[in-house]
């Protein structure tokens, strides 16, 4: 049998946290860490060697090449065809670092001369290459 000791709407949820057994649990840890951080700190004491840090890697520079709406390759601003094109990213490839290959290419391009350019770095082992876009305008 159950026992009722209010008024009828006393129906409301209590939306207060109970934190005591929080603060239990956290008081226990921190006695825990107390005790055991003097066992911890205890090591054979040692003169470690110093050392410089050096970057072991220079950032590669990056190759651009541009693909106009008539499908002409250029690199950097240097008109070049297909063959030079392949030539040129065969020697870049060999460098260490490898640079990457940024691809600008016109909004009328075809897609089958960019493709010939990613066909080429391919076939050059070019690792990583990217297309360069314009961000869009922001709206204000």
């Amino acid at each position: 049998m159950a026992m009722s000791v209010g008024g009828e709407g006393d129906d409301e949820v209590i939306s207060a946290i109970n934190t005591t057994p929080l603060v239990d649990v956290m008081l226990v840890l921190l006695i825990i860490f107390l005790i055991t951080i003097p066992v911890v700190t205890h090591t054979v004491q040692l003169q470690l060697p110093k050392q410089t840090v050096t970057p072991l890697q220079t950032q590669p520079k990056s190759i651009e090449i541009a693909v106009n709406r008539d499908g002409d390759f250029f690199w950097y601003e240097q008109h070049v065809d297909a063959p030079t094109l392949l030539a040129r990213l065969k020697t870049a490839s060999v460098q260490t670092p490898q640079p990457e290959v940024h691809i600008r290419g016109d909004q009328a391009t075809r897609y089958e001369a960019i493709g010939r350019v990613i066909t080429s770095c391919e076939r050059a082992g070019i690792a990583k290459v990217s297309f360069i876009t314009e961000p869009p305008a922001r709206g204000g």
